[in-house]
């Protein structure tokens, strides 16, 4: 019991600290998304190397690099969760946090279309119904704003997949992400030291805030992995699927009420169709849980 309650404790926290992350990025909106996020990569490499050696866990990462075919699929999860980390900085700067947090609340329905169509899963009625919903959802804020949410689209799709490959991949949590940010470790430093020598680098060339953020945000992201997988082994799958929709909700609370961004009549009815899928979802994974018990 005490273990379940520190588990639900720490996945909770880690939940909240991804949906106040864009309070975070405010700050670094002067930073291009680009410096952002390579700095994002060469610090959480360095922490996860300083952590897994202080664990004696090394071996784990060279087993990692010792398999070509978990190779390339963390090739494509790197790839996937750049590509993410890439569009949420440049969507917190360029003021599209409402549009963000909508990404990530139709992950999990990506999820389960991508359970379909890759791991020839089945759906039963209900799941089919929120998929229904969500899609409806989506495509009546599409009509009815003007544009194809592609920053929601994006977010969602690349998280989604990111999930998939380290679902099917057999590789320890921090040992999957120093292989892929030591992956993506010489694309960001050579975008650093181009940087510098054109003069538009930010670290030490601003302020000391400004240095602490790019730097912590390498920490931030390890720390919050860290207390998610903690949490996830030890609380119920359809309890970790419900404590997501913590993240998403924090994000619109901040986009709304922080940042002022708009929230429409035609938010406000789409987002009602995806989170009405949301509930069905959560609710069928639930009683699915509880006959299986």
């Amino acid at each position: 019991m005490l273990e379940t309650r520190k588990g639900f404790a720490a996945a909770v926290a880690a939940f909240a600290i991804w949906g106040f992350l864009p309070l975070y990025f405010i700050p670094l909106r002067e930073v291009s998304a680009m410096q952002v996020v390579a700095h994002r990569v060469i610090w959480s490499w360095l922490l996860v190397l300083a952590s897994m050696t202080l664990r004696g866990e090394l071996s784990q990462i060279r087993a990692t690099w010792a398999t070509r075919g978990v190779i390339l699929r963390l090739a494509a999860s790197a790839t996937l969760i750049s590509i993410n980390w890439l569009l949420y900085v440049w969507a917190v700067a360029h003021n599209h946090v409402v549009d963000a947090s909508l990404g990530y609340f139709i992950t999990p329905l990506v999820n389960v279309l991508l359970g379909v169509v890759v791991l020839s899963e089945r759906l039963n009625r209900a799941q089919w119904t929120a998929v229904a919903l969500a899609a409806v959802g989506v495509s009546y804020l599409t009509v009815e704003t003007g544009n194809l949410l592609w920053i929601s689209l994006t977010l969602g799709f690349s998280f989604a997949g990111y999930g998939l490959i380290r679902k099917v991949v057999r590789v320890e949590a921090l040992a999957g992400l120093a292989a892929e940010t030591l992956m993506l470790m010489p694309f960001a430093v050579a975008y650093l030291i181009w940087c510098e020598a054109s003069g538009s680098g930010a670290l030490g060339h601003t302020s000391l805030a400004i240095d602490a953020l790019l730097v912590g945000s390498g920490p931030i992201t390890a720390f919050t992995l860290f207390l998610f997988a903690y949490g996830a082994r030890r609380i119920p799958y359809s309890t970790t699927g419900v404590l997501n929709y913590i993240a998403p909700t924090l994000q619109l609370a901040c986009g709304v009420f922080v940042f002022r961004e708009p929230f429409a009549r035609a938010h406000l009815i789409g987002f009602t169709l995806i989170w009405t899928a949301l509930l069905i979802y959560a609710g069928d994974g639930l009683l699915s849980a509880r006959r299986q018990e």
